[in-house]
């Protein structure tokens, strides 16, 4: 019996590993967090396997759940969603796991902030622009911030910022990043990326806000910030230029 942690990645279903999808199709019981993950997830889960949705559920409740298919001998999905590494809520599930001898396993999914930048066709680490994406987030009730991550610290080194958990903290982002990145810079809201409803908003840190309100988005949106998401001019990578040899390539006439 193993319990598998899986990032079933933004919301697409079709963005989920193969190595998650073939853990579903295995497991015995399927916890998954209903109002992050959508059901076409766990479309190729056994019709016999136990299917748990653990948005009302509180840690020691999930854990009961895992330590009782433990007792019956029966493999665990523990599905999550974007990967699970970022703002998962796992360590404290694996702390509880360890305490009680339980075996598990970690499969990591695409986080949000990468799958908008390939909705909105942007790279985030541009030469001359930004080699530096920070992902953070801002202080909410259920977590506060250390206060040496606070965003107008961050924001001193340019970076392209990928904001977390953080959409009703709008007004609070730009006034912090305003004086660090100007107010014309670039910013996106990613809403429910990967959903069937997904949403890109783009505009500067002066207009963002007005946008976000008449759209009416209060949750699960990601905000992202810098000018790599509308450069005006940047430089090629050195990468692929002619003049560039490495070990693949090596130096003509060398």
């Amino acid at each position: 019996m193993t319990v598998h942690f899986i990032g079933a990645g933004p919301g697409a279903p079709d963005l989920i590993t193969v190595r998650g999808i073939n853990f579903i199709r295995k497991a015995d019981v399927i916890l998954y967090a209903g109002s992050l993950v959508p059901k076409a997830v766990l479309a190729e889960a056994d019709p016999k396997a136990r299917i748990l949705d653990t948005a009302p559920l509180h840690l020691d409740a999930i854990i009961a759940e895992i330590e009782a298919a433990c007792n019956n001998n029966l493999n665990v999905a523990r599905i999550h969603s974007g990967d699970p590494s970022l703002y998962g809520a796992i360590a404290e599930q694996m702390r509880k796991l360890d305490s009680l001898g339980i075996e598990y396993d970690v499969t990591p999914g695409v986080p949000a902030y990468a799958a908008a930048a390939a909705a909105m066709k942007r790279e985030l680490t541009l030469a001359g622009v930004s080699q530096t994406v920070i992902l953070t987030r801002t202080t909410v009730r259920s977590s506060n911030m250390p206060e040496s991550e606070n965003l107008a610290l961050l924001g001193k080194s340019g970076a392209t910022l990928a904001i977390h958990l953080s959409i009703n903290n709008l007004a609070k982002v730009i006034r912090e990043l305003t004086p660090c990145y100007g107010s014309d810079c670039p910013v996106a809201i990613a809403f429910r990326i990967g959903w069937p409803d997904e949403m890109i908003i783009e505009g500067q840190l002066s207009n963002i806000r007005e946008k976000v309100k008449a759209a009416g988005i209060t949750r699960t949106a990601l905000i992202l910030v810098g000018r790599v998401l509308n450069p005006n001019d940047f430089k090629d990578s050195r990468l692929y230029a002619k003049d560039h040899h490495h070990i693949l390539r090596p130096k003509i006439g060398s």
